[in-house]
Protein backbone atom coordinates (compact mmCIF):
# COMPACT_ATOMS: atom_id res chain seq x y z
CA UNK A 1 0.00 0.00 0.00
CA UNK A 2 1.28 3.45 -0.91
CA UNK A 3 1.66 5.43 2.34
CA UNK A 4 3.34 8.45 0.78
CA UNK A 5 1.80 11.87 1.27
CA UNK A 6 1.30 14.62 -1.28
CA UNK A 7 3.32 17.75 -0.66
CA UNK A 8 1.52 20.44 1.27
CA UNK A 9 0.26 23.16 -1.09
CA UNK A 10 1.25 25.87 1.38
CA UNK A 11 2.76 26.68 4.77
CA UNK A 12 0.26 27.57 7.49
CA UNK A 13 1.60 30.79 9.00
CA UNK A 14 -1.16 30.91 11.59
CA UNK A 15 -1.40 30.42 15.38
CA UNK A 16 -2.63 26.85 14.85
CA UNK A 17 -3.36 24.43 13.30
CA UNK A 18 0.19 24.58 12.02
CA UNK A 19 2.33 23.06 9.33
CA UNK A 20 3.45 19.66 10.61
CA UNK A 21 6.22 17.29 9.60
CA UNK A 22 5.68 14.35 7.27
CA UNK A 23 6.72 12.02 10.09
CA UNK A 24 4.03 13.38 12.44
CA UNK A 25 1.44 12.79 9.75
CA UNK A 26 2.77 9.33 8.91
CA UNK A 27 2.21 7.80 12.37
CA UNK A 28 -1.53 8.43 12.05
CA UNK A 29 -1.72 5.66 9.44
CA UNK A 30 -2.02 3.01 12.19
CA UNK A 31 -5.17 2.29 14.23
CA UNK A 32 -4.97 1.90 18.02
CA UNK A 33 -7.09 0.08 20.60
CA UNK A 34 -7.88 2.25 23.61
CA UNK A 35 -7.90 -0.72 25.99
CA UNK A 36 -4.42 -2.01 25.18
CA UNK A 37 -1.37 -1.19 27.26
CA UNK A 38 0.57 -0.38 24.11
CA UNK A 39 -1.69 2.65 23.77
CA UNK A 40 -2.58 3.54 27.38
CA UNK A 41 0.85 2.95 28.89
CA UNK A 42 3.25 3.33 25.99
CA UNK A 43 1.56 6.34 24.40
CA UNK A 44 -0.81 8.18 26.77
CA UNK A 45 1.17 7.76 29.98
CA UNK A 46 4.40 8.55 28.17
CA UNK A 47 2.88 11.78 26.87
CA UNK A 48 1.60 12.75 30.33
CA UNK A 49 5.03 12.26 31.86
CA UNK A 50 6.80 14.13 29.07
CA UNK A 51 4.44 17.09 29.42
CA UNK A 52 5.20 17.41 33.12
CA UNK A 53 8.92 17.30 32.36
CA UNK A 54 8.51 20.13 29.85
CA UNK A 55 6.55 22.21 32.37
CA UNK A 56 8.86 22.04 35.38
CA UNK A 57 11.72 20.20 37.03
CA UNK A 58 9.94 20.35 40.40
CA UNK A 59 7.98 17.47 41.88
CA UNK A 60 4.29 17.61 42.73
CA UNK A 61 2.90 18.29 39.23
CA UNK A 62 0.66 16.19 37.01
CA UNK A 63 -1.09 16.33 33.66
CA UNK A 64 -4.42 15.39 32.14
CA UNK A 65 -5.45 15.16 28.48
CA UNK A 66 -8.88 16.32 27.30
CA UNK A 67 -10.69 15.66 24.01
CA UNK A 68 -11.55 18.60 21.76
CA UNK A 69 -9.92 21.88 20.84
CA UNK A 70 -7.84 23.94 23.23
CA UNK A 71 -10.93 25.91 24.22
CA UNK A 72 -12.49 22.68 25.52
CA UNK A 73 -9.56 22.30 27.92
CA UNK A 74 -9.82 25.95 28.96
CA UNK A 75 -13.51 25.49 29.71
CA UNK A 76 -12.82 22.21 31.52
CA UNK A 77 -10.30 24.02 33.73
CA UNK A 78 -12.41 27.05 34.55
CA UNK A 79 -15.52 24.95 35.05
CA UNK A 80 -13.77 22.37 37.21
CA UNK A 81 -11.33 24.22 39.47
CA UNK A 82 -13.47 27.16 40.63
CA UNK A 83 -15.36 26.19 43.80
CA UNK A 84 -19.08 27.04 44.05
CA UNK A 85 -18.36 30.29 45.90
CA UNK A 86 -15.14 31.12 44.08
CA UNK A 87 -14.56 34.36 42.21
CA UNK A 88 -12.42 34.50 39.07
CA UNK A 89 -10.43 37.57 38.08
CA UNK A 90 -9.63 37.54 34.35
CA UNK A 91 -6.80 39.71 33.04
CA UNK A 92 -7.88 40.30 29.44
CA UNK A 93 -6.13 42.10 26.60
CA UNK A 94 -7.53 40.42 23.53
CA UNK A 95 -10.12 38.03 22.17
CA UNK A 96 -8.80 35.00 24.05
CA UNK A 97 -8.71 36.75 27.40
CA UNK A 98 -12.27 37.84 26.77
CA UNK A 99 -13.12 34.25 25.92
CA UNK A 100 -11.91 33.19 29.39
CA UNK A 101 -14.40 35.64 30.88
CA UNK A 102 -17.15 34.53 28.49
CA UNK A 103 -16.68 30.90 29.52
CA UNK A 104 -16.69 31.80 33.21
CA UNK A 105 -19.82 33.93 32.90
CA UNK A 106 -21.62 31.28 30.85
CA UNK A 107 -20.90 28.76 33.61
CA UNK A 108 -22.43 31.06 36.20
CA UNK A 109 -19.13 31.73 37.97
CA UNK A 110 -18.66 35.00 39.82
CA UNK A 111 -16.35 36.79 37.37
CA UNK A 112 -14.42 40.05 37.46
CA UNK A 113 -12.57 41.32 34.37
CA UNK A 114 -9.62 43.67 34.07
CA UNK A 115 -9.71 44.62 30.39
CA UNK A 116 -6.55 46.55 29.52
CA UNK A 117 -7.41 46.85 25.83
CA UNK A 118 -5.90 44.97 22.93
CA UNK A 119 -2.58 46.78 22.68
CA UNK A 120 -1.61 47.10 26.35
CA UNK A 121 -0.39 44.63 28.92
CA UNK A 122 -2.28 43.99 32.18
CA UNK A 123 -1.88 46.78 34.73
CA UNK A 124 0.22 45.34 37.56
CA UNK A 125 -0.70 48.12 40.00
CA UNK A 126 -4.39 47.64 39.33
CA UNK A 127 -4.02 43.90 39.86
CA UNK A 128 -2.33 44.36 43.23
CA UNK A 129 -4.83 46.98 44.34
CA UNK A 130 -7.74 44.73 43.41
CA UNK A 131 -6.35 41.67 45.16
CA UNK A 132 -5.68 43.75 48.24
CA UNK A 133 -9.27 45.01 48.39
CA UNK A 134 -11.29 42.08 47.07
CA UNK A 135 -10.85 39.10 49.37
CA UNK A 136 -13.49 37.07 47.49
CA UNK A 137 -11.21 36.56 44.50
CA UNK A 138 -9.97 32.98 44.66
CA UNK A 139 -8.47 32.50 41.17
CA UNK A 140 -6.77 34.68 38.56
CA UNK A 141 -6.51 33.76 34.88
CA UNK A 142 -4.49 35.24 32.02
CA UNK A 143 -3.46 34.32 28.47
CA UNK A 144 0.32 34.01 28.10
CA UNK A 145 0.56 34.73 24.37
CA UNK A 146 -2.50 36.67 23.25
CA UNK A 147 -2.61 35.80 19.57
CA UNK A 148 -5.17 38.51 18.84
CA UNK A 149 -2.11 40.72 18.47
CA UNK A 150 0.91 38.53 19.26
CA UNK A 151 1.21 40.11 22.72
CA UNK A 152 3.38 38.22 25.22
CA UNK A 153 2.01 38.91 28.68
CA UNK A 154 4.40 39.09 31.68
CA UNK A 155 3.31 35.94 33.49
CA UNK A 156 6.34 36.11 35.79
CA UNK A 157 5.48 39.56 37.16
CA UNK A 158 1.78 38.73 37.33
CA UNK A 159 2.53 35.48 39.15
CA UNK A 160 4.55 37.19 41.88
CA UNK A 161 1.61 39.44 42.72
CA UNK A 162 -1.01 36.70 42.45
CA UNK A 163 0.89 34.30 44.72
CA UNK A 164 1.73 37.06 47.20
CA UNK A 165 -2.02 37.22 47.86
CA UNK A 166 -2.44 33.46 47.96
CA UNK A 167 -4.60 33.10 44.85
CA UNK A 168 -4.78 30.16 42.44
CA UNK A 169 -3.02 31.08 39.19
CA UNK A 170 -4.42 29.83 35.85
CA UNK A 171 -2.43 30.43 32.66
CA UNK A 172 -3.77 29.85 29.18
CA UNK A 173 -0.49 28.96 27.44
CA UNK A 174 -2.26 27.70 24.36
CA UNK A 175 0.08 29.27 21.82
CA UNK A 176 3.29 29.40 23.87
CA UNK A 177 3.80 26.10 25.70
CA UNK A 178 6.56 24.12 24.06
CA UNK A 179 7.81 27.15 22.15
CA UNK A 180 8.72 29.56 24.94
CA UNK A 181 10.68 28.25 27.95
CA UNK A 182 8.83 28.41 31.25
CA UNK A 183 8.81 26.67 34.63
CA UNK A 184 5.42 26.34 36.31
CA UNK A 185 6.91 26.01 39.76
CA UNK A 186 9.17 29.06 39.43
CA UNK A 187 6.28 31.11 38.04
CA UNK A 188 3.78 29.96 40.66
CA UNK A 189 1.34 28.58 38.07
CA UNK A 190 -1.23 26.18 39.50
CA UNK A 191 -3.01 25.25 36.26
CA UNK A 192 -1.60 25.64 32.74
CA UNK A 193 -3.63 24.89 29.61
CA UNK A 194 -2.41 24.20 26.08
CA UNK A 195 -3.24 22.22 22.96
CA UNK A 196 -1.78 19.50 20.73
CA UNK A 197 -1.65 21.62 17.58
CA UNK A 198 0.48 24.53 18.73
CA UNK A 199 4.19 24.78 19.55
CA UNK A 200 4.67 21.06 20.10
CA UNK A 201 3.59 20.78 16.45
CA UNK A 202 1.03 17.99 16.67
CA UNK A 203 -2.37 17.94 14.96
CA UNK A 204 -5.76 19.14 16.28
CA UNK A 205 -7.89 16.85 18.41
CA UNK A 206 -7.10 17.32 22.10
CA UNK A 207 -5.79 19.74 24.67
CA UNK A 208 -4.08 19.21 27.98
CA UNK A 209 -3.86 20.69 31.45
CA UNK A 210 -0.79 20.70 33.66
CA UNK A 211 -1.58 21.10 37.32
CA UNK A 212 -0.22 21.15 40.83
CA UNK A 213 -1.24 17.77 42.12
CA UNK A 214 -2.36 19.07 45.52
CA UNK A 215 -4.57 21.69 43.82
CA UNK A 216 -6.33 19.40 41.35
CA UNK A 217 -6.95 16.96 44.21
CA UNK A 218 -9.08 19.64 45.90
CA UNK A 219 -11.47 20.01 42.96
CA UNK A 220 -13.59 16.87 43.21
CA UNK A 221 -17.31 17.69 42.71
CA UNK A 222 -16.58 21.22 41.49
CA UNK A 223 -17.15 20.45 37.80
CA UNK A 224 -20.12 22.09 36.09
CA UNK A 225 -20.08 19.59 33.21
CA UNK A 226 -19.94 15.81 32.83
CA UNK A 227 -17.73 15.50 29.75
CA UNK A 228 -15.54 18.45 30.77
CA UNK A 229 -14.98 17.27 34.35
CA UNK A 230 -11.25 17.82 34.67
CA UNK A 231 -10.90 16.07 38.03
CA UNK A 232 -12.76 12.97 36.89
CA UNK A 233 -10.74 12.78 33.66
CA UNK A 234 -7.51 13.13 35.65
CA UNK A 235 -8.56 10.58 38.29
CA UNK A 236 -9.46 8.05 35.61
CA UNK A 237 -6.07 8.49 33.95
CA UNK A 238 -4.42 8.06 37.35
CA UNK A 239 -6.39 5.06 38.58
CA UNK A 240 -6.53 3.26 35.22
CA UNK A 241 -3.21 4.48 33.81
CA UNK A 242 -3.66 6.25 30.51
CA UNK A 243 -7.40 5.46 30.20
CA UNK A 244 -9.73 8.16 28.85
CA UNK A 245 -13.29 8.29 30.18
CA UNK A 246 -14.77 8.66 26.70
CA UNK A 247 -13.50 7.94 23.18
CA UNK A 248 -9.86 8.91 22.84
CA UNK A 249 -8.65 10.70 19.66
CA UNK A 250 -6.12 7.91 19.18
CA UNK A 251 -4.56 9.01 15.91
CA UNK A 252 -4.06 12.56 17.13
CA UNK A 253 -2.59 11.32 20.41
CA UNK A 254 -0.05 9.13 18.61
CA UNK A 255 0.87 12.03 16.32
CA UNK A 256 1.46 14.15 19.40
CA UNK A 257 3.83 11.57 20.86
CA UNK A 258 5.80 11.69 17.62
CA UNK A 259 5.80 15.50 17.78
CA UNK A 260 7.23 15.30 21.30
CA UNK A 261 9.99 13.02 20.01
CA UNK A 262 10.81 15.56 17.31
CA UNK A 263 10.82 18.38 19.86
CA UNK A 264 13.42 16.46 21.87
CA UNK A 265 15.46 15.72 18.74
CA UNK A 266 15.49 19.42 17.92
CA UNK A 267 17.06 20.12 21.31
CA UNK A 268 14.02 20.82 23.45
CA UNK A 269 12.03 23.96 24.09
CA UNK A 270 15.06 26.26 24.24
CA UNK A 271 16.22 25.24 20.76
CA UNK A 272 12.72 25.41 19.31
CA UNK A 273 12.36 28.87 20.79
CA UNK A 274 15.57 29.90 19.04
CA UNK A 275 14.17 28.71 15.70
CA UNK A 276 10.92 30.55 16.27
CA UNK A 277 12.86 33.64 17.33
CA UNK A 278 14.95 33.47 14.16
CA UNK A 279 11.79 33.10 12.06
CA UNK A 280 10.28 36.11 13.82
CA UNK A 281 13.37 38.31 13.40
CA UNK A 282 13.64 37.53 9.68
CA UNK A 283 9.93 38.26 9.30
CA UNK A 284 9.93 41.60 11.12
CA UNK A 285 13.12 42.82 9.46
CA UNK A 286 11.91 41.78 6.03
CA UNK A 287 8.44 43.24 6.41
CA UNK A 288 9.87 46.49 7.77
CA UNK A 289 12.20 46.74 4.77
CA UNK A 290 9.16 46.34 2.52
CA UNK A 291 7.34 49.19 4.28
CA UNK A 292 5.06 47.26 6.68
CA UNK A 293 4.64 48.43 10.29
CA UNK A 294 4.14 46.23 13.38
CA UNK A 295 1.13 46.92 15.56
CA UNK A 296 2.91 46.34 18.88
CA UNK A 297 6.19 47.75 20.20
CA UNK A 298 9.09 45.29 20.14
CA UNK A 299 9.10 44.64 23.90
CA UNK A 300 5.45 43.47 23.79
CA UNK A 301 5.84 41.04 20.89
CA UNK A 302 6.18 37.26 20.96
CA UNK A 303 7.96 35.03 18.43
CA UNK A 304 4.63 33.25 17.90
CA UNK A 305 2.60 35.55 15.65
CA UNK A 306 3.02 39.19 14.64
CA UNK A 307 0.38 41.77 13.72
CA UNK A 308 1.07 44.26 10.93
CA UNK A 309 -0.96 47.26 9.88
CA UNK A 310 -2.64 46.87 6.52
CA UNK A 311 -1.04 49.39 4.14
CA UNK A 312 -3.01 52.59 3.69
CA UNK A 313 -2.30 52.59 -0.02
CA UNK A 314 -4.57 52.99 -3.06
CA UNK A 315 -5.10 49.61 -4.63
CA UNK A 316 -4.27 47.54 -1.53
CA UNK A 317 -6.78 44.83 -0.70
CA UNK A 318 -6.05 42.22 1.95
CA UNK A 319 -8.00 39.43 0.23
CA UNK A 320 -6.07 39.97 -3.01
CA UNK A 321 -2.78 40.00 -1.06
CA UNK A 322 -3.83 36.86 0.83
CA UNK A 323 -4.78 34.94 -2.31
CA UNK A 324 -1.55 35.94 -4.03
CA UNK A 325 0.55 34.61 -1.15
CA UNK A 326 -1.56 31.47 -0.90
CA UNK A 327 -0.96 30.74 -4.58
CA UNK A 328 2.79 31.06 -3.86
CA UNK A 329 2.74 28.64 -0.94
CA UNK A 330 2.00 30.73 2.17
CA UNK A 331 -1.24 31.18 4.13
CA UNK A 332 -1.29 34.19 6.45
CA UNK A 333 -4.03 35.29 8.84
CA UNK A 334 -6.50 38.18 8.81
CA UNK A 335 -6.44 40.63 11.71
CA UNK A 336 -8.50 40.19 14.88
CA UNK A 337 -7.90 43.60 16.43
CA UNK A 338 -10.93 45.87 16.80
CA UNK A 339 -8.95 49.12 17.19
CA UNK A 340 -6.73 48.83 14.09
CA UNK A 341 -6.79 47.47 10.54
CA UNK A 342 -4.29 44.61 10.66
CA UNK A 343 -3.25 41.19 9.43
CA UNK A 344 -1.10 38.56 11.14
CA UNK A 345 1.74 36.23 10.21
CA UNK A 346 2.72 33.29 12.41
CA UNK A 347 6.26 32.00 12.76
CA UNK A 348 5.67 28.68 14.55
CA UNK A 349 5.13 25.13 13.33
CA UNK A 350 7.33 23.06 11.02
CA UNK A 351 8.65 26.27 9.46
CA UNK A 352 12.29 27.29 9.27
CA UNK A 353 14.27 30.50 8.64
CA UNK A 354 14.75 29.64 4.97
CA UNK A 355 10.99 29.38 4.60
CA UNK A 356 10.50 32.86 6.06
CA UNK A 357 13.20 34.23 3.75
CA UNK A 358 11.26 32.73 0.84
CA UNK A 359 8.09 34.30 2.22
CA UNK A 360 9.72 37.72 2.09
CA UNK A 361 10.46 37.23 -1.60
CA UNK A 362 6.86 36.24 -2.23
CA UNK A 363 5.50 39.20 -0.25
CA UNK A 364 7.61 41.49 -2.40
CA UNK A 365 6.23 40.01 -5.62
CA UNK A 366 2.66 40.18 -4.25
CA UNK A 367 2.77 43.92 -3.54
CA UNK A 368 0.80 44.87 -6.64
CA UNK A 369 -0.31 48.16 -5.07
CA UNK A 370 3.20 49.57 -4.62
Amino acid sequence: MDQSFPANPYFLLTPGPLSTSQTVKAVMMRDWCTWDDDYNLDVVQDIRQQLVSLATTASGYTSVLMQGSGTFSVEATIGSVLPPRGRLLVLANGAYGKRLAMISNRLGIDTLVHDSGEIERPDLDRLESTLKKDRKISHVAVVHCETTTGMLNPIDELGKIIKAYGKIYIVDAMSSFGGIPLDMDALGIDFLVSSANKCIQGVPGFGFVLAKRNEIEKTKWYARSLSLDLFDQWKTMEDFPGKWRYTSPTHTVRAFQQALTELAEEGGVAQRNQRYQSNYEILVTGMSNLGFTCLLPANYRSPIITSFYNPDEPGYDFNTFYESLKSKGFVIYPGKVSVADTFRIGTIGHVFPGDIENLMEQVKTSMSWS
